[in-house]
């Protein structure tokens, strides 16, 4: 090890967001909400990957994250791997996928759609290549970066 490397301390037990793109880790904390986390999150952002060049990734101790927190990172960033952690091993290795459907996780841009006034949960079809979501109700449809703006 050189003088100038920098080691990330293993946590015993919960998540490790890996293979993230670079620059998608704090937007995952917010998509998250964990920017004022009650546990430890440590974040690495513009590391050395050996697979992806350079990547972000996710350290979140003592949480294991629900399905609806995983299609929110399936999102933001397509291909990331979800590892759970309990007693310092990995007891479970994920690749995220894209959802095909998006459940109360995406506000609807379209002011006048019923989902933003009737308060309805949100419902909406993904299309993978290229990212777009569109709205059950309105039709509304959003690329990428309006996608990643307005999860929930």
């Amino acid at each position: 090890m050189k003088e100038t490397d920098i080691r990330l301390t293993p946590i015993k037990n919960g998540t490790v967001l890996d293979h993230l793109p670079v620059g998608t880790a704090l937007k995952i904390l917010e998509a998250l909400q964990l920017s004022k986390p009650e546990k430890a999150v440590t974040i690495a952002i513009n590391t050395e990957s050996k697979r992806m060049g350079k990547k972000d990734l996710v350290f979140i101790e003592g949480k294991e994250l629900t399905k609806s927190e995983t299609e929110k990172i399936g999102l933001l960033a397509k291909g990331a791997t979800i590892n759970l952690i309990q007693n310092s091993e990995v007891k479970n290795k994920t690749t995220i996928e894209l959802p095909e459907k998006a459940i109360g996780i995406i506000k609807c841009l379209n002011p006048k759609c019923i989902s933003t006034i009737e308060g309805l949960e949100t419902r909406f079809c993904i299309e993978q290549e290229p990212l777009r979501a569109k709205c059950f109700y309105c039709e509304k449809t959003m690329h990428e970066k309006e996608i990643a703006n307005a999860i929930k």
